[in-house]
């Protein structure tokens, strides 16, 4: 798949102010160089929040969110990445590169998308003159209000009328049999895959139907639910019921219910609780997981009481625990015999769920329930037997307060830590607390050089190759090393995109610490303290350089080359 290009984004974000896309969303003081909020990601009282104009990225000392513009749109207004630059460059005033867009969707993207349109205006169209189907929402208490926000529709009984009203030519027969809309027997005939069932099309982020579900109206029939398959659109393991309308309907979302079936998420909207979505026929996967945080700090999980709702929550469990950044949390509710959100919500009505939710069960109670549901915690054995059970599951846990949190409770229930004897494991280093009386280590030049260069890319092109700090033997040289190259690359990079660039790499917590640190000085004194810091380096590779020679001396000789280097080396030195 093609992707922007690098000098593109980087263009894109240099004619960018980051300060004001995010100042036209949460209110930005001015603090210095810097401007500082209360983080919009996570729940605080004082600002942790902080963007600089000059590095064009923000950072949250708080939760830990960073990013671009980009990654903030993608954040805040819930957006996906290509419509995030659509966004930013309409308000630069320059275009995204048409062949970019046309290799970043399925060549056929328009088209399938046209077909789905068309399929979804016959079903809407087929409902309002169906008494059966109509009578069905009424009787469910689903009114014309609602029926529109969800587009819900109807297809008519028989094998072919969906067929007959689209399918008039063999091209858009194509695009609906690959829309997963038509089946075919075993004799090759085609006929129409759903047949008597309300209707209900699956959105995508943009508000364009991708897939349908179909809901019977005859008690007997089977399945009850039928889902589009997967198609070259349509991933169920990605998509998520009714989020497009919760977009549509909130602001903000402060919390989002998953609940199983599309009724049920209808169902709560009908009654004020505009914050449900529902999975399509699957367990919750780790890419429902990140889309869920995504769009709320809050994720409730409603599941029936009974042995396939526990299960369906230690799955969900699962994949939510290695995205529990701190300002995220989870919950279990679990229904009472015989009820699903939509009895529930009718009996009790909004307020009624509304209690209920707030007694869910958090998850950090939930995983240890769990873990411990056969566990005797009185024994010295039944300790044993939870802490190893729980250790694998809280390693997943990302470094943060509720990581350390959760490993606090584990020791106190068995007495072990979650760290204690695992072979391979440490405590980060960010973590470990110097005594008073041991003074901390001086920064060491590399390191030095690589906040200088977080704070300014463009000091890296007062470098002239070829670069002699490269062959020094030191911790960090290869980082150092990597970031010169990237912004001789790329001479306009901001400090937000190269930090964006380590995303997904183990140095991507420290060198995010380093640049959210303001310097002393102007960029005037960054320079000169940059030139300074790498010739102080230079001069460290030409004495490690020495001390091999001399030790290669001392061990057996050097040939004339090496003493010519040497004597060379020891000119170079002294001036």
């Amino acid at each position: 798949m093609a992707r922007l290009s690098d000098a593109f984004i980087d263009d894109l974000l240099a004619r960018t102010d980051i300060v004001e896309v995010i100042n036209a969303r949460v209110p930005l003081k001015r603090q210095g160089k810097e401007y500082s909020a209360r983080c919009p990601f996570h729940d605080e009282r004082s600002p942790s929040f902080t963007v600089s104009p000059t590095k064009q990225f923000y950072h949250c000392f708080g939760c830990g969110a960073h990013g671009t513009a980009i990654s903030f749109l993608m954040n805040y207004d819930r957006l996906e990445f290509l419509d995030a630059v659509d966004d930013l460059a309409r308000r630069a005033g320059i275009e995204v590169p048409r062949e970019t867009r046309q290799h970043n969707e399925n060549p056929d993207a328009k088209d399938l998308f046209g077909a789905l349109e068309a399929a979804a205006h016959f079903f809407r169209k087929q409902l309002a003159g169906s008494d059966k189907a109509q009578a069905y929402l009424d009787q469910r208490g689903v009114d014309e209000h609602i029926r529109a926000q969800f587009a819900i529709g109807y297809a008519p009984d028989g094998f072919s009328a969906l067929r007959d009203a689209l399918g008039t030519d063999a091209r858009r027969m194509n695009l609906l049999e690959r829309a997963g809309l038509f089946s075919k027997n075993d004799k090759g005939h085609v006929y129409d895959k759903f047949r008597d069932r309300v209707m209900f099309p699956i959105h995508d982020r943009r508000g364009r139907p991708i897939a349908f579900g179909g809901r019977v109206l005859d008690a007997d029939a089977s399945p009850k639910y039928l889902n589009s398959p997967e198609t070259a659109l349509f991933h169920k393991g990605r998509e998520l019921y009714g989020l497009w309308q919760v977009r549509q309907a909130n602001s903000r979302i402060e919390r989002l219910i998953v609940v199983e079936g599309y009724m049920d998420v209808v169902a709560l909207f009908q009654h004020g609780v505009t914050q449900a979505v529902a999975t399509l026929g699957t367990a919750t996967t780790p890419d429902h997981a990140e889309l869920l945080f995504r769009n709320a700090p809050d994720v409730y999980f409603c599941f029936d009481g009974d042995n396939a709702g526990r299960k369906a929550a230690t799955r969900a469990m699962e994949s939510v625990l290695p995205r529990m950044r701190d300002g995220r949390q989870a919950f279990f509710l679990f229904l009472p015999e015989g009820e699903d959100p939509d009895t529930l919500v009718r009996s009790e009505g909004a307020p009624g769920l509304d209690a209920r939710l707030q007694h869910a069960t958090p998850l950090s109670q939930f995983l240890f329930d769990s873990l411990a549901v056969d566990v005797n915690l009185a024994t010295l054995d039944g300790k044993a037997r939870l802490a190893e059970r729980a250790k694998p599951m809280l390693a997943q846990i990302p470094d943060g307060a509720f990581g350390d949190l959760m490993r606090q409770r584990l020791t106190e229930l068995t007495g072990v830590g979650a760290r204690d004897s695992a072979p391979g494991t440490h405590v980060p280093v960010q973590r470990v607390q110097r005594s008073s009386a041991v003074p901390a280590p001086r920064r060491s030049l590399v390191r030095s050089a690589i906040a200088l260069l977080l704070q300014k890319p463009a000091l890296a092109l007062e470098l002239q190759p070829p670069y002699r700090f490269v062959g020094l033997r030191q911790p960090g040289v290869d980082l150092l090393t990597e970031l010169v190259a990237l912004v001789s690359a790329r001479p306009d990079i901001a400090t937000g995109v190269l930090l964006e660039h380590f995303a997904d790499r183990d140095e991507a917590a420290a060198l995010q610490k380093l640049a959210s640190h303001a310097m002393p000085g102007d960029e005037a004194r960054w320079r000169d303290e940059f030139l300074d810091t790498m010739a102080q380096i230079d001069r460290q590779v030409l004495q490690q350089r020495i001390d091999e020679l001399q030790a290669k001396q001392r061990d057996g000789g050097l040939d004339e080359a090496d003493k010519a280097e040497l004597r060379s080396l020891l000119t170079a030195g002294m001036r």
